[in-house]
């Protein structure tokens, strides 16, 4: 299946700062495509790939699972290294959990990491209905563009399929069992209102994480997909910071510090 127009995969060969950006599950890199750019106008090497079974249509990503979405962050992140001298991750939703269980795997090779409103579990009665609902149902009604902003909009399935939402009940607990294998530098970013994630899941990551250096900022204006929303602005100026801090290169000669 082609992907759809907007969903392609974003790389940017800038300085030997790297950031890896994870989108969330059943979105597409749209979500994160402004972040990136900011990013690389600053002369990061950016890599944000497409989910194996995302950004074409939802009955492809019935056909995969959390191995699929994690092995693909996992090969970009190992490009990466090789390529820079000092790597980051980044990301929303489930693409936070996907960076935070990176950095439990991966230690020392990463300077930091950066989520958006991270999912840590199912909520509700979908979490104990998934192991036999996603025998019986193919799908449910979809999670995309919980966003405040009027005019903006998240490029996502309507559909959730309950295959892939049951890998991801799998994944999130899997993660959760790692979580204390996280000690690098943290900046968990939170939406005060958010339809799809709730608070509970923030304050989860951030009482197990094994991190020192944590910072975490509540977007007030802001739903799910913060990074198309309200203050976005802000989430790529308060990122940008956090990796300046950490990577003595940035901004130095040979670097774009532009503003």
């Amino acid at each position: 299946m082609p992907v759809l127009p907007g969903a392609e995969p974003f790389r940017h060969e800038g300085g030997e700062t790297g950031i890896l950006l994870c989108h969330g599950f059943t979105g597409s890199p749209q979500s994160l495509r402004p972040w990136a750019e900011y990013l690389a106008e600053r002369d990061l090497t950016v890599s944000l790939p497409l989910l194996p079974g995302h950004g074409t249509r939802w009955e492809d990503m019935q056909l995969t699972g959390w191995q699929d979405w994690y092995a693909e962050v996992d090969r970009e992140l190992r490009a990466l290294r090789e390529r820079c001298a000092q790597v980051f991750v980044a990301g929303l939703s489930m693409g936070g959990t996907l960076a935070l269980r990176l950095a439990a795997k991966h230690g020392d090779a990463l300077s930091g990491v950066v989520v958006v409103n991270p999912a840590n579990r199912m909520h509700g009665l979908a979490a104990y209905a998934l192991p036999v609902a996603h025998h019986l149902v193919r799908t449910t009604k979809g999670i995309a563009s919980d966003i405040a902003k009027e005019g903006s909009t998240e490029l996502g399935y309507d559909r959730v399929p309950l295959r892939a939402a049951h890998s991801l009940r799998t994944f999130f607990r899997l993660v959760d069992g790692e979580l204390p294998q996280v000690t690098q530098p943290l900046l968990v970013l939170r939406s005060a209102q958010d339809h799809v994630v709730p608070a509970a899941d923030s304050a989860r990551v951030l009482s197990r994480v094994s991190s020192t250096d944590v910072q975490e900022i509540v977007l007030e204006q802001s739903y799910h997909v913060a990074t198309l929303d309200h203050e976005a602005d802000r989430i790529y100026a308060e990122s940008y910071a956090f990796i300046a801090r950490l990577a003595p290169s940035i901004g130095k000669e040979g670097t774009a510090a532009r503003g």
